[in-house]
């Protein structure tokens, strides 16, 4: 009895995670594992999705222009604080479905250290009954403490018993777009002049660009299963829906599924080409996983300028509110976004941000 009763606590100090039911409306989460980023995360990163943007890729550069260094890149800090908030919000996720609101407040360099602590803001059972929608606004923190980004994400995470009770619906509204007078926290004052535009892949600027002009980005990139692993391990993401293909065979699509952020760093690289000079990505309005990714698709993209915002008191940089759509195995020539009222079956991705550029 001494053994079995032994065996019994042994057993319960493993963690399952959160199921929908865990959650209640204002619970606040810290979450573990502190995580110091250095030089070869970027250098790593940057062999994992081909980005070419010359602030993060460069020291002698990004010093020229006014950085201390280069920085992280803004999508790895971001990964870095998702992934330490998926063994408390989405170890069981089904998807994450979307993100809005998101701000990056302080500029990362290798050598600082990042934690996040998180709010659960809202909470919505399935009619199913099985899977509920949980909306959670999580915080990253370097180690004096500073904020570096903030950001809300819903994601559907399963029921651990059907016919458990869910506390009441709650969707909380969320903004549509972060405010321009909210921007540019995240970029030191750039010295324009000292900015190479050769060096950095183009000549355009940001008076070069046009409401409603539309970019093809021409490459295409394969998914393949050791990269999307080796990407998400980095971020010490540890959902089960990437990794275990076990459990993942027994599920809608048999398969695992390629982690979301995955999709969307593949296409952010792929804007360099008609973006090279976009070096920042200040704010993410809003974004949609519209349909799953697996590995063998092919990823393409194409991007739309939405609007244009002059930054108050600065001069050096102006903000593009972009629009990017990525897509599988389908080129993006022809902008392929709806199907009548419906998604074009070829969309993956729609991500609305705001991104810096060189006045």
């Amino acid at each position: 009895m001494r053994g079995l009763a032994h065996e019994f606590k042994t057993m319960t100090k493993t963690n399952s995670g959160n199921f929908f039911e865990d959650f209640r409306l204002g619970q606040t989460i810290r979450h573990a594992t502190p995580r110091t980023l250095t030089a070869g995360f970027n250098v790593l990163y940057s062999a994992l999705f081909g980005s070419r943007f010359a602030v993060q890729s460069s020291d002698p550069f990004a010093k020229a222009i006014g950085y201390p260094r280069a920085p992280i890149d803004d999508l790895l800090v971001f990964h870095v604080v998702f992934g330490k908030t998926v063994p408390d919000i989405s170890l069981n996720a089904v998807a994450n479905l979307g993100y809005a609101n998101c701000s990056f407040l302080k500029p990362v360099y290798p050598g600082d250290t990042l934690t996040a602590i998180s709010e659960i803001i809202g909470l919505k059972e399935n009619s199913s009954r099985k899977t509920g929608i949980v909306f959670v606004r999580s915080t990253g923190l370097n180690q004096d403490g500073d904020h570096v980004i903030e950001y809300v994400r819903w994601v559907m995470v399963r029921k651990r018993n059907e016919s458990a009770p869910a506390a009441a619906d709650h969707v909380p509204r969320l903004p549509t777009s972060v405010e321009v007078k909210m921007l540019g926290d995240g970029c030191p004052p750039i010295d324009v002049a000292a900015y190479d535009f050769v060096l950095a892949g183009s000549p355009h600027r940001f008076d070069d660009y046009a409401v409603g002009e539309r970019i093809d980005h021409v490459d295409g990139v394969t998914v393949e299963e050791a990269e999307h692993q080796m990407a998400t391990r980095l971020y010490q993401n540890n959902a089960r829906i990437h990794f275990n293909q076990f459990e993942a065979s027994k599920g809608q699509f048999g398969r695992r599924l390629i982690y979301g952020g995955h999709v969307i760093s593949l296409a952010r690289a792929l804007t360099f080409n008609g973006f090279a000079n976009a070096f920042h990505i200040t704010a993410i309005n809003g974004g949609r996983h519209v349909a799953p990714l697996f590995a063998g698709d092919t990823v393409f993209a194409w991007t739309e300028v939405l609007a244009k915002a002059e930054l108050p008191h600065r001069a050096d940089v102006g903000a593009l509110r972009l629009r990017t759509i990525a897509t599988k195995d389908r080129a993006c020539a022809d902008f392929p976004f709806k199907a009548g009222d419906k998604d074009d079956p070829s969309v993956i991705l729609d991500l609305d941000y705001w991104a810096l550029l060189p006045r």
